[in-house]
């Protein structure tokens, strides 16, 4: 790819404005359409065209794989997190209600931010990991 100066380009001029679309899809995914799952697919996208443009030694210098398992191991832990304190403070497995003691709307809101931000972690980085695995098979 050294000689698709366009390309290179390109993909330095619109990888910051994916990854910041993907933020703003999983920030605000509780208020509109989005979410963890979609901003998750976005974020990736935006690493794995980077990986296609400058090779995937490159990727993997700037994510490498053990950041990849950690990250998919953290965002499921997260969401199952957010569940495990909801259970320890007295309500069910995932309701939101009960984080904050004096108004449930606040708790709600923080407990589908934490969930969805668990998701978004998590599907990155299994979209990444999935890159990973098919980018480096050798042809036979």
């Amino acid at each position: 790819m050294d000689d698709r100066v366009i390309l290179r380009v390109g993909t330095k001029i619109l990888s910051p404005f994916i990854l910041l679309f993907a933020l703003y899809v999983q920030f605000h995914g509780d208020y509109g359409p989005g979410g963890g799952f979609q901003a998750g697919v976005i974020f990736a996208a935006g690493l794995i065209l980077h990986g296609l443009i400058f090779g995937l030694d490159a990727l993997r210098e700037k994510v490498p794989p053990v950041v990849v398992e950690i990250g998919i191991a953290l965002g499921a832990l997260l969401y199952a997190g957010v569940g495990v304190v909801s259970m320890l403070m007295g309500g069910e497995f995932l309701h939101y209600g009960v984080l904050d003691s004096h108004d449930a709307a606040h708790g709600q809101h923080l407990g589908i931010l934490l969930v969805e931000l668990g998701v978004g972690i998590t599907v990155t980085f299994v979209m990444v990991a999935i890159f990973y695995a098919f980018a480096g098979r050798s042809r036979q």
